[in-house]
Parts: C-alpha cells; structure tokens; sequence
C-alpha cells in the first residue's frame, strides 16, 4: 500500500481544510515546492496535489505553485481541482505531472473521463468524494443523488487508473478513515482504490492496511502528517514491512 502525502493548495500556499470548508483553513507552508522535496526526502513515491481554488472555481488557480512543485521532486505527483476538460488535462500532464484527477466532472460528465482515459491511457484518476456515501462536487460544495459505488461503477470498463474516495465528513478532522465505506467501494468494483480523509494515526494506517486485498492500494495523509501526528517516513515504513510480510 503506497503512502501519499498531500499538498492542497490556496492562494499558492500549502493549506489544510477542515471537511472540505474553505474558511476553515490552516496554512502549513507558504512554500509548496520546499514542502512536495520533504514529503519526497522522506520517501515519498507518489505526491497528491489539489488545486482548492481550481475545484470551487472550475478552472486551474494555482498553476505556477504546481509547475514549482513538479520542477522541484524526482517523483511522480498527481493533480485535482477543477479539471474539467481535455485541454487542462493536456496542459496539466505538459507541465510533467504523472496523472490528472477528475472529480466533479467524473459525476456531471462521464464522457470526459472515458475520452481522457482513451487519449492518456494510464494517466487518469477518478476522483470521488462523499457524504455520508452521496456523491459531493464542485469543491464538495453541492451534495448529488448518486451514491460513490454507483458512480465508480461507470467508470469500470473505461481504463482508470485508480479511483481516489474521500470520506468529506472526516477529511481534516483526524478522526480515522471510514474503513467501511472504503472497503465497499474497493469491493463493488476491480479499479484499484486509494483511501483519503481522516488519517490520524500509524495505527489508521495499519488498519487499512487490513483491507488492502479488497483493492485498496493506497492512503492519502494530510494533516495528520503536517501536525507531526504521524512521521511520513514510518508510516511508509510500516507499509513496506507489511508487504513483505
């Protein structure tokens, strides 16, 4: 199970929300390219990046902090917020990020993604965020009627790469992911499934990793990792271990 460290931006800087609400926000560094070497030095293999500005406004925000991020790491790094269509996504893999996430527009347009995942065969993420198991878009501001298992399953004989499921109600709350959910929506379909929102604690970590065969291929930390409560390097650690077991 791969351990991803997050870098959510606002305004150029590395923040962190509090279940996805802008002005519950806490600045973490004012320098995301200082901030994605560390996440890497400390053995990060893969960089999650959310443009936070781009996904309430619809369109890319943040795009010279992100191309910084990209110049400054060795490793592949991932990118959502607010792409919705095949020109960002164009622009977005030019500036050499490895795969692009599409949210919001994974619910409204589901013909988006199976174009991208056509024309960028291996490059393209889906990303779907939820409460209390609704599908929530445009910057989790709008909750839909369509329930994360149904949407994933759209998306199923299309070639995404992975499906990236936020639990809204946890995420930037510390509170420990929501094992259940997760595990479900790994199960209903074969598209590997990364864990976000909520870690808290090595222990979380461990936990997920008891439903790792489900298809649940990685975890995405945040907070947890910006407060101190969990060293990224001993939580990839941890993973190792456990895959060698």
């Amino acid at each position: 199970m791969l351990v991803i460290p997050a870098i959510d931006l606002k305004d150029g800087v590395c923040v962190r929300l509090e279940q996805g609400l802008m002005d519950r926000d806490t600045i973490f560094n004012d320098n995301p390219a200082a901030q994605a070497q560390e996440w890497q030095n400390q053995g990060a293999e893969l960089l999650h990046i959310v443009d936070l500005d781009g996904a309430f406004a619809g369109k890319p925000k943040n795009r010279s902090a992100i191309e910084a991020i990209v110049k400054s790491i060795s490793i592949p790094a991932q990118l959502g917020g607010g792409v919705r269509d095949i020109a960002t996504i164009e622009s977005y893999l030019s500036l050499g990020l490895s795969r692009i996430i599409i949210g919001t527009a994974a619910q409204r347009n589901p013909e988006l993604v199976r174009e991208a995942c056509a024309k960028f065969p291996g490059r393209i993420v889906v990303g779907i965020d939820a409460k209390n198991g609704m599908v929530a878009v445009q910057g989790w501001a709008e909750v839909t009627d369509i329930t994360a298992v149904e949407l994933a399953r759209k998306f199923e004989d299309c070639g995404v790469t992975a499906i990236v499921y936020t639990d809204i109600s946890r995420d930037g709350m510390l509170q420990g992911p929501n094992l259940e959910a997760t595990q479900a929506l790994a199960e209903s379909v074969a598209i590997p499934v990364i864990a976000s929102g909520g870690v808290s604690s090595l222990k979380d970590i461990e936990r997920l990793m008891t439903i790792e065969r489900s298809g649940v291929a990685g975890v995405i930390t945040g907070k947890a990792i910006y407060t101190g409560a969990i060293k990224l390097s001993e939580a990839i650690a941890l993973t190792k271990q456990g895959n060698q077991e």
